[in-house]
């Protein structure tokens, strides 16, 4: 069964862009290390479920993924 990614989900392709971008680039596995230190868990599977727009991301989770990453939670959002 092949699944549509939601083109709505705009959260999963900016996680994505952060990782990568980061100096030096986070792993997904570094990321949920990071996200444990703040008392988010989110694995592995569940990050690549977020990025690949298969899994939704709650609010405290986004709030917690934009300070691991560094990034501000209304560019998370595209804004």
């Amino acid at each position: 069964m092949v699944r549509k990614i939601n083109s709505k989900n705009i959260v999963g392709v900016r996680l994505k862009q952060a990782r990568h971008e980061h100096k030096p680039p986070l792993t997904q596995d570094e990321l949920s290390g990071r996200l444990a230190a703040v008392g988010v868990s989110l694995d592995r599977a569940a990050i690549a479920k977020i990025e690949g727009g298969i899994r939704h991301v709650l609010d405290f989770e986004l709030k917690a993924l934009a300070q691991a990453l560094n990034v501000r939670v209304d560019w998370l959002l595209g804004t």
